[in-house]
């Protein structure tokens, strides 16, 4: 029988605490898993989560290793993964909190249509609001490590799109409940898929575009896949939330030392970076499509108007959907309205 680094470990572990060797159990080494749906490649493992653990590694002068494991490789699906960092199937994992849809009523202020300035000033807010309404409510069963929304929403079609009427009958795979609702309320058919999946669902023409930022496309090779792109000057048209989140008992079983490695490298300042840096991504990809020779639309003006007029009902029936659940949803919007006015870079 073949046993992996991973399991030697905490067998050398468990022994060490076994015969009560406690001052040499806190100095020895600790390996966490860190679980994702994205090859590794792509920008959010590459420049946000692999910059984080390789500073959380320094950090702990070795004592932590983080073992990372993009596209689902301890298995699973994306939807899945809030409830592998809850149960302990692995340490760490990043996701879209839209993949479990109104589990997490509270994140969807953020995406809701363009309400997003920009992905620093949302994701300061998300980290401030995640503290005061949703570390010990809606995320009590989960240490969360960092809270963040992508650059502004947009759409990715095979066909062009310029208002709200030419979305009617295309399936769309959206990313969340909330981005779904307004793909609806454009006469588009809304297909849930998590991000992994869009490449093969563009090319067997299951769906008809997607909902994704720039920064993610060259991954999926959207730009390959379809040659129509719709942004939107001004506010995000949508936008979807992450999380990274880490088991609740393999944080607090930590040593208090290593505790604080973690949470120096958590937390508001981290938030920002990781949406930050989502957003600066959106440039080069966004270069990539235009140096294909793709069709890139810029909605603005009157034509803008229209897609806000389309949108905003959804405001209310989220309002009303969340005094249902007991959430001043009103009381959420302002807020993180007011928390991104007052957001300096």
């Amino acid at each position: 029988m073949t046993i992996s680094r991973k399991s030697f470990l905490k067998l050398v572990a468990a022994a060490a605490l076994a015969v009560g060797i406690g001052s040499a159990a806190q100095a020895q080494e600790v390996t966490l898993s860190l679980h994702q749906f994205l090859p590794a490649q792509a920008n959010v493992p590459k420049l946000v989560l692999d910059v984080w653990a390789d500073n959380v590694e320094a950090a702990s002068n070795g004592r932590i290793e983080i073992d990372r494991y993009p596209s689902m490789q301890l298995g699973g699906r994306p939807p899945e993964l809030m409830d592998q960092a809850i149960d302990g199937v692995a340490d760490i994992v990043w996701t879209v909190v839209g993949y479990t849809p109104g589990r997490y009523p509270s994140t969807e202020v953020f995406e809701l249509p363009f309400m997003m300035t920009n992905a620093r000033a949302m994701s300061s807010a998300y980290w401030q609001m995640y503290e005061k309404h949703m570390k010990d409510t809606e995320f009590k069963d989960v240490h969360i490590l960092g809270t963040w929304v992508h650059g502004p929403g947009m759409i990715h079609v095979n066909k062009e799109v310029k208002t709200p009427a030419d979305m009617e009958g295309l399936k769309i795979r959206g990313g969340s409940r909330t981005v779904n609702a307004l793909l609806a309320k454009m006469g588009a058919t809304p297909v849930g898929m998590p991000v992994p999946a869009v490449p093969e669902g563009l090319s067997k023409g299951v769906i008809d575009g997607t909902t994704i930022p720039w920064e993610v496309t060259g991954a999926l090779k959207v730009p390959e896949l379809v040659n129509n792109h719709t942004e939107f000057e001004g506010n995000a048209l949508y936008v979807l939330t992450f999380v990274l989140a880490m088991n609740k008992d393999r944080y607090e079983g930590l040593p208090a030392d290593l505790q604080k490695v973690i949470d120096d490298n958590s937390g508001l300042e981290f938030s920002i970076f990781a949406g930050g840096t989502q957003a600066d991504a959106d440039g080069p990809a966004r270069q990539a499509a235009v140096d294909r020779g793709n069709n890139i639309v810029t909605v603005s003006g009157s034509e803008l108007d229209a897609w806000r007029a389309v949108s905003q009902p959804i405001f209310a029936e989220w309002v009303a959907d969340m005094e249902s659940k007991g959430i001043d949803g009103q009381a959420l919007i302002d807020e993180a309205r007011a928390l991104m006015d007052a957001y300096e870079e």
